[in-house]
């Protein structure tokens, strides 16, 4: 495994923030989340919500937004470095999603990614299998989600 890599195991790693306004939220809800707390805000007032709030899947599409960008990031400031970055794959998916606190309308929620190891593919030579956890924080450092997940990793042609 590399010794760059190795070395950020267990290092939570800021990916950004980002502010979810009422037109963002409603646009993204009516889109893919049609539900009266996220549509409506005289409906939201009246759910169990108390005021209109973010899809959860339009957080978590958040955070896949800015930790793409982080790793573009990542690459482009080693190659600059003069190394050879390795390429990020696919993803077998999430394991325990959980929205733990709604992200209501100008929330500002801070998005972060911690690497918890690696395992090389025994049938993908050069490949292994990054597991992750990934969490997201309101302005009051109040946890809104978390989940862990895995993507590919080439490490080696």
């Amino acid at each position: 495994m590399s010794t760059a890599l190795d070395a950020l195991i267990g290092i939570e790693r800021d990916l950004g923030t980002h502010t979810f306004t009422a037109d963002e939220i409603v646009t993204f809800a009516k889109k893919y989340d049609p539900q009266r707390f996220h549509v409506d805000p005289e409906a939201a007032e009246k759910s169990n919500f108390g005021a209109l709030c973010a899809s959860g899947w339009h957080t978590t599409a958040m955070w896949m937004r800015l930790n793409v960008e982080d790793m573009k990031r990542q690459v482009r400031a080693a190659m600059e470095r003069g190394e050879t970055p390795p390429q990020f794959g696919p993803s077998p998916g999430f394991e325990d999603l959980k929205w733990l606190k709604p992200v209501y309308v100008n929330d500002t929620i801070r998005f972060t990614r911690t690497l918890n190891g690696f395992r090389e593919l025994q049938s993908r030579p050069g490949w292994a299998m990054m597991q992750m956890s990934s969490a997201a924080y309101n302005q009051k450092n109040e946890k809104v989600l978390e989940f862990n997940s895995a993507a590919l990793i080439l490490l080696s042609a």
